[in-house]
């Protein structure tokens, strides 16, 4: 049986030793590190160095001038961009300008509906942080009435409420009162 040569294993030269560079700034030996925004490389001397570098490179190839759109605010171009949330359309001239709007489309418009509860605004389609739509009182502060299927202006024949809302079920759709007390469903709807 051959022998191993005990240099190949030296503790000065192991491969797992020097995983990183070295610091530019005073030499000291850069060490993985974590943040709330993401992992990064930090030098071994903090608090007397505070040199430190990401660790992924930012990719900003998604950023996409989008001709012949034009900012509200100050006239400059609109750009697609990549954020922490996902897509969106902002101004170009950021950060001088502020503008930003969703690149999501926008939902299917809905006939205008009251709102049952506070009968001064209309029910409104929006989009919860996760991507749900729900619909919701465009007299928001003032008045918290939302829903989360789909209301069409039917009152219920059971309770009197003002709206129905259609659900989807097992058996199909179905028209529902929104309201926690009532227990109306209709038949299942025939679709055309």
């Amino acid at each position: 049986m051959s022998k191993i040569d005990p240099k190949l294993f030296s503790a000065h030269e192991h491969a797992l030793e020097k995983e990183y560079d070295v610091c530019p700034k005073c030499g000291g030996e850069l060490q993985h590190r974590n943040s709330k925004s993401g992992p990064f490389l930090g030098c071994s001397q903090y608090p007397s160095c505070d040199y430190s570098r990401a660790l992924h490179q930012q990719d900003h190839s998604l950023d996409k001038v989008l001709p012949g759109t034009e900012c509200p605010e100050c006239g400059e171009e609109l750009m697609l961009r990549q954020g922490r949330y996902g897509m969106f359309i902002g101004c170009s001239a950021f950060p001088s300008c502020q503008h930003i709007e969703s690149a999501q489309p926008q939902a299917q418009s809905t006939p205008e509906i009251n709102c049952p509860s506070c009968n001064k605004g209309k029910l409104a389609a929006r989009q919860s942080r996760y991507g749900k739509t729900f619909y919701a009182c465009n007299a928001y502060p003032k008045c918290s009435y939302a829903v989360n299927d789909q209301p069409i202006a039917k009152p219920c024949p059971d309770c009197g409420w003002k709206l129905l809302v259609i659900k989807k079920t097992a058996a199909g759709k179905r028209e529902v009162c929104p309201q926690k007390s009532c227990s109306y469903k209709s038949a299942p709807l025939v679709e055309i």
